[in-house]
């Protein structure tokens, strides 16, 4: 199980097409604050059918885009 699965089923949950999360709103949804290993693990997004988007350092938001496919 990642450690990010939490915010995974949290995506797999919404039906948008774009969801932006800020940072804040992740911490409350995993837990803890996302770090630099997010880069690792954001392809996992894939199997919850988002895909990463932007994301903004300054504005403190992540992106997720629904995939198409």
């Amino acid at each position: 199980m990642s450690k990010y699965e939490p915010l995974w089923n949290h995506l797999k949950e919404n039906r948008s097409s774009t969801l932006k999360l800020t940072f804040e709103e992740i911490k409350t949804i995993l837990g803890f604050d996302i770090d630099h290993s997010f880069l690792t693990y954001k392809k996992e997004a894939d199997q919850f059918g988002y895909q990463v988007g932007k994301i903004s350092l300054k504005e403190k938001h992540i992106t997720f885009n629904r995939n198409t496919k």
